[in-house]
């Protein structure tokens, strides 16, 4: 099944058109979608005698699917070929950071990018657990996932790297806006196969990255595995996969994301989030912000 936020609540989306969880449930489900995750057990068992007129998607209506998880996770260096661009041993363990979830947004979204930001795009594979806990199997991994769904861990490399302090990968990853997700989240039987994906981003009419998610260093059982050793998963919880070769900070030269840039980033039978790019000054009420500090020099890494 596909489920999605089409103004604000949750919804079936179906070749037909959205069926509204609340009003199919009777109520058994509440309208948020957060909260079907949270109760994902009783939500899966429900959700195929789901019944209701459907209704057309707009997708200029369409949020986030996932729109405040506890935890959001990333994962760094997770394809060879994106390390290898960077110049950085591969990773015997998961390089783990997070984003905040201020930064989410929905499918096809507008992004205000400040003058003193040095932005920078990277597709990825985004999973959505169902089931939470700890010390979770790598033979049962796939059972605590809820879907899968399509990212952007958009990066402001001035602000991840600025020196003289350590990288700030989370911060510089989580400006509003930097995390857009959906269209919808899929749950893995509706893919062919789950572990072996295909993933591409174009910008504007260029494609920038493509690979497969089967090259992925640590596979999605793995990290959820190796993540549920240390903490516990919730239901909602996000894990931003990690990102193949091809992104702006590894180019020669380094190549920046600019007002009037079009993203589009597409998964393998899950669909494409497109991503819009505005000055800062052109963002509307309670989008904007101000640059990012500007104190240091050259790109990042991630």
């Amino acid at each position: 099944m596909r489920i999605g936020n089409l103004g604000g609540r949750a919804v079936l989306v179906r070749e037909d058109g959205a069926i509204d969880i609340a009003t199919s449930s009777n109520g058994a489900f509440g309208p948020d979608p957060q909260q079907i995750y949270e109760s994902w057990p009783e939500f899966r068992r429900w959700a195929p005698r789901a019944k209701g007129t459907p209704t057309p998607v707009d997708p200029g209506r369409l949020g986030p699917p996932v729109p405040r998880p506890r935890q959001i996770f990333a994962i760094g260096f997770n394809y060879l070929d994106h390390s290898d661009e960077a110049g950085t041993e591969v990773p015997r363990h998961p390089t783990v950071f997070t984003k905040f979830s201020s930064s989410l947004t929905g499918p096809y979204a507008t992004v205000a990018l400040s003058s003193g930001m040095l932005p920078d795009w990277e597709v990825e594979l985004v999973v959505v657990i169902g089931t939470g806990g700890r010390d979770i199997p790598v033979r049962s991994a796939w059972e605590h996932v809820a879907g899968v769904t399509v990212g952007q861990d958009l990066s402001d490399r001035r602000l991840q790297m600025r020196k003289p302090a350590p990288p700030q990968y989370s911060l510089g990853k989580s400006w509003p806006g930097f995390g857009p997700i959906g269209p919808y989240v899929v749950t893995p039987d509706e893919l062919a196969d789950p572990d072996d994906l295909a993933i591409e981003c174009l910008l504007g009419e260029e494609r920038v990255q493509a690979s497969r998610t089967s090259t992925l260093l640590f596979p999605v059982p793995e990290l959820i595995a190796r993540l549920s050793r240390t903490l516990t998963l919730f239901g909602g919880d996000l894990i931003f996969t990690g990102t193949p070769s091809g992104v702006g900070a590894f180019r020669t030269p380094p190549r920046w994301l600019r007002p009037g840039d079009v993203l589009t980033s597409t998964v393998e039978g899950v669909g494409a989030i497109v991503t819009t790019f505005v000055e800062d000054s052109d963002a509307g009420p309670g989008e904007r912000r101000v640059a990012g500090e500007a104190s240091a020099a050259g790109a990042g890494r991630e």
